[in-house]
């Protein structure tokens, strides 16, 4: 059962993330938001974000192939090397070891997306990171029908 509601309880904390998430949905090629997104969801158990991304994902004509497959994306061959550099980025920043993020993963970012894109996923990524904890604390629930 839902916790409570964020954005009612406090409305300008909510407005603050959302003014972050303006921000990504406008500097982000939102093909690779909708991936960052799924992917983080996935990562963190956020059932409410993974829901909502893989809807908004389609709605936006991705494959279902594809979102499928974002679980796995190591082993998948449908992805470019931006999209594989950006999910091992997700990953990385997602999972925050001991050690940040590796050298290898962000060199590997960093030869194909230039230094603005680098910094504009990274917000991305920080951004569906702060969504799944809110959502995961608040146990927002997917809605039952679409």
């Amino acid at each position: 059962m839902q916790r409570m509601n964020p954005s009612k309880v406090a409305p300008q904390a909510y407005q603050a993330v959302m003014g972050l998430e303006k921000y990504v949905q406008t500097n982000v090629d939102h093909t690779v938001l909708e991936l960052i997104k799924l992917r983080a969801s996935m990562i963190n158990g956020c059932a409410y974000c993974v829901d909502m991304h893989s809807r908004d994902a389609l709605a936006k004509g991705e494959a279902s192939r594809r979102l499928f497959a974002v679980a796995a994306w190591r082993e998948a061959p449908f992805f470019d090397e931006r999209e594989r550099a950006a999910l091992a980025l997700t990953d990385a920043v997602t999972e925050l070891g001991e050690h940040g993020v590796p050298d290898e993963v962000w060199d590997t970012a960093a030869k194909v997306w230039s230094e603005k894109e680098l910094a504009d996923l990274v917000f991305a990524i920080a951004t569906i990171n702060v969504w799944n904890r809110i959502g995961v604390t608040m146990r927002l629930e997917p809605p039952a029908q679409v």
